[in-house]
């Protein structure tokens, strides 16, 4: 096309290019002989971290709160995830919007101008959003999930801090999502599927890599970063245990020049650890004199090493040829002059647990709760009892106590969170034990619960919301769970499970037609000075050897609604 037009002036621009792609733009348009202008890759105000996934929700929420109010972008692999961890945020207190293609396009464009005029603080996108995104003040870019390959990943962290002030890019890592975009490919032909797996592995050397994140981007893209230190990463912030690397990068420059500089990191780390796979086999590379030397150490050691001696600048990579290493000129000076190189060892991400699907809350302490805190609520309980003529169980039960002394709840909404508790129990026995916590959380520098436990989006079962209105009309229980297909037992336990969670529920219109006066007023006299609400104790008291064991079920919701809730 452009030799259909005749000799025009001609001018190519890309945001990001590897030096392979920089070479490929040349020869396609045929202007190798063109000047060629990079400016610097180096966003020296970005600071770039990888955590391990696990307790992605409780990691993402409290780091949010510690950003509240600034914007920011969360990228996502899929639409179900957007849609997810979206509906997160808004029921933990963020101003977040979704955006992805399976969205109408007049919501995409709403929450994209909503963003971009700051109605809302946060997208979560999949990689359909940021192209042509000019918002100068995107404080973070967090990557939920890791992104296909590093030049997206510097596309997309790119868009923080684009006015020059802050800009924190959040990466979670698991090896799970490698293997998950690894499935993705699996339709693609064999060469597509080769280079889309040198991606992922230049993603997962980023992600495992001791070196400093900047001297990595900037080698990705050909640039050489001079500094030691960036102090701007989380490798040059918390560095990793070093060690005297001299002789495994001698042996690493062996097996590449022995080998003919003609091969990728896996067969060098099957020559150099003494690995005979067919390759090996079929090149007879047993009889190298380098083939075996490093078998002490693993495979995942040697990867690390080869990728370290990569990005100081020892090898490099065979442009004309995708996967091949070679020995750079820096490396034929060391080769023959060696003198000490420091390497540090990679993160160990082997240990890390799978990430949490549910949306539950996640304890603080998933161990234990904190018995000291626990002994205080207890003696609490009892005072607050005995004040108010009542048996402590009727106050809070244990499990309520035992997960307050685990998520340490300071604010009526925290506290209404707690299983067994409700706002109607808060309002009525919660000022006290809010004190107790606060002076302790206080006494004890604790971190509360608003910044670790993870609220999730409440999912009222119609069946919940169905049985409290049929009871607010008084409908007869029997029909109630024949309405809904249930036996009268399984309709009992919801109720129960409805009236532990601290709603009231007024069951006197049905209890009056089954237990006269006098036997209501028993086991009521029975629970107020019962030690607690246990069914199995109160049916193995013989005063109560007259009542079946739904009629001391129903007393008790009536008894708890009465007292407790």
């Amino acid at each position: 096309m452009i030799g259909q037009l005749g000799n025009l002036p001609v001018i190519a621009l890309t945001a990001t290019a590897t030096p392979k792609v920089q070479i490929d733009i040349q020869k396609n348009l045929q202007m190798e002989e063109a000047d060629v202008f990079i400016s610097s890759f180096n966003r020296k105000n970005l600071y770039y971290e990888v955590r391990p996934k696990k307790e992605t929700k409780k990691q993402l929420i409290r780091f949010l709160k510690d950003h509240k109010g600034k914007s920011g972008i969360i990228y996502c692999l899929s639409r179900k995830k957007v849609e997810e961890i979206a509906e997160l945020l808004n029921v933990n207190g963020f101003k977040a919007v979704p955006y992805h293609a399976g969205l109408d396009s007049d919501v995409r464009v709403k929450n994209q101008d909503d963003f971009l005029n700051e109605e809302v603080d946060i997208v979560v996108a999949t990689i359909a959003f940021g192209m042509g995104i000019d918002k100068p003040d995107v404080r973070f870019v967090v990557h939920y999930d890791v992104p296909k390959s590093l030049e997206g990943y510097y596309q997309e962290t790119g868009r923080s801090g684009r006015d020059g002030l802050e800009g924190i890019c959040l990466m979670f890592y698991s090896h799970n999502d490698l293997n998950k975009l690894e499935k993705f490919n699996k339709d693609k032909s064999v060469q597509e599927r080769e280079n889309a797996r040198i991606l992922l592995q230049e993603m997962e050397f980023y992600a495992e890599s001791p070196v400093c994140r900047r001297r990595q981007l900037l080698h990705y893209f050909g640039e050489e970063f001079k500094e030691e230190n960036c102090g701007s990463c989380d490798n040059c912030v918390h560095p990793r245990e070093r060690f005297d690397g001299t002789e495994q990068v001698l042996m690493v420059l062996q097996a590449t020049e022995q080998t003919g500089e003609r091969f990728g990191l896996n067969h060098l780390v099957n020559v150099i650890r003494g690995v005979e796979d067919e390759y090996v086999k079929s090149y007879a590379h047993f009889d190298l004199e380098i083939f075996g030397k490093g078998d002490t150490e693993n495979a995942e050691f040697w990867k690390s090493v080869i990728r370290q001696t990569l990005i100081y600048q020892y090898l490099e990579k065979d442009i004309e040829n995708i996967g091949n290493l070679r020995i750079s000129d820096r490396g034929r000076k060391f080769m023959k002059k060696p003198h000490t190189i420091e390497l540090a060892r990679d993160h160990d991400f082997t240990t890390e647990l799978h990430e949490e699907e549910s949306s539950e809350r996640v304890p603080v302490n998933s161990k234990a709760y904190d018995d000291k805190l626990f002994e205080q609520l207890k003696t609490l309980r009892k005072q607050v009892a005995k004040a108010k003529d009542l048996p402590p169980y009727v106050i809070f039960q244990d499990p309520s106590l035992e997960e307050m002394a685990t998520t340490y709840p300071t604010t009526k909404e925290e506290l209404a969170s707690v299983n067994g508790v409700g706002m109607g129990k808060v309002n009525k026995f919660g000022k006290e034990f809010l004190q107790l916590i606060q002076q302790y959380v206080e006494d004890n520098e604790i971190e509360t619960a608003s910044e670790v436990v993870v609220k999730s989006s409440v999912n009222k079962s119609k069946i919940k919301i169905f049985i409290i209105q049929q009871i607010d009309k008084k409908i007869d229980l029997e029909e109630i769970a024949d309405a809904k297909s249930l036996s009268f037992e399984e309709l009992l336990t919801e109720i129960e499970n409805i009236c532990f969670s601290g709603t009231k529920l007024n069951l006197d219109y049905y209890i009056d037609e089954v237990l006269d006066d006098s036997k209501q007023e028993m086991i009521y006299e029975y629970f107020l000075n019962a030690e607690s609400d246990s069914i199995e104790d109160a049916l193995g008291d013989e005063e109560n050897s007259d009542f079946s064991e739904e009629e001391m079920r129903l007393m008790r919701i009536k008894f708890l609604s009465e007292y407790a809730n």
